[in-house]
């Protein structure tokens, strides 16, 4: 049984595989000051309330955009699991072709996502990460990486707007009833939700033009749940996506 561990600015998923079979997906808050012992805890906490056994882990993967606290979260999957971390960075096989300017710069997860995407849908494809930021990748014919863009997540948006009103309340996003809100809270659910599936529906046709080809659209993410159904672009949403790419790098660096 192999621990797969995303680590991203907001949340953290922490997710066990076996035979490459999902066998639970959490999601917990990211810390800059906890330490590696309740980091260890949390991991503990989630494998055990799924009903699984920590003793039965013979692997583990971390993938990190956060590299103030990668080595401690490694070190509290070693404490829990007892066995070696493996970390996605450079010099780790992943069998993918990255054509970028500089294929270091690309962050981890946009690799993991990538690995899994091209080992289970047909390209040319978009992949769409629904995060603290929301990414957009382009995957060629070939399978080749080509690029992408970043742009505001949405809870970025939403803070970033509430934080510079003085009238505006924060919100839950959950979708609004109809598009033309009738009240301050709806209107801020369909500004942010439809704007930003709308953007999405914008730049996938844009990036189809430049590819010369329709192309497959996966989205995965924290939000991609809330957005994905309010948008016009069919897109398979596969909120596993980063826990099957770090188990196929895994078994590729054995």
């Amino acid at each position: 049984m192999i621990l797969a561990v995303d680590i991203g600015n907001t949340n953290i998923v922490i997710g066990c595989c076996d035979d490459d079979k999902i066998l639970f997906r959490e999601r917990v808050s990211t810390s800059l000051t906890a330490t590696d012992l309740e980091y260890a805890v949390t991991l503990r906490t989630a494998v055990e309330m799924n009903g699984l056994d920590g003793s039965q882990i013979d692997g583990a993967i971390i993938s990190s955009v956060v590299p103030t606290i990668t080595n401690t979260v490694k070190a509290a999957v070693e404490k829990y699991t007892k066995v070696k971390c493996k970390v996605v960075g450079p010099g780790m096989k992943t069998g993918l072709s990255i054509k970028i300017d500089n294929p270091a710069q690309l962050g981890s997860d946009l690799v993991v996502d990538a690995v899994a995407s091209t080992s289970e849908y047909e390209a040319p494809m978009i992949i769409i990460d629904m995060g603290t930021a929301t990414t957009l990748s382009a995957i060629d014919k070939d399978k080749n990486y080509l690029g992408g863009m970043i742009l505001p997540g949405i809870m970025v948006s939403h803070d970033s707007l509430i934080s510079r009103t003085s009238q505006l309340p924060r919100i839950a996003l959950e979708e609004p009833k109809k598009v033309i809100g009738t009240n301050t809270v709806d209107c801020i659910k369909g500004g942010i939700l439809y704007g930003s599936a709308g953007a999405i529906d914008g730049i996938c046709e844009r990036m189809k033009q430049e590819l010369g080809k329709n192309c497959t659209v996966v989205a995965t993410g924290g939000l991609a749940p809330v957005v994905v159904p309010l948008c016009k672009t069919k897109i398979i949403l596969d909120e596993d996506l980063l826990l099957k790419g770090l188990v196929l790098i895994y078994n590729k660096n054995i």
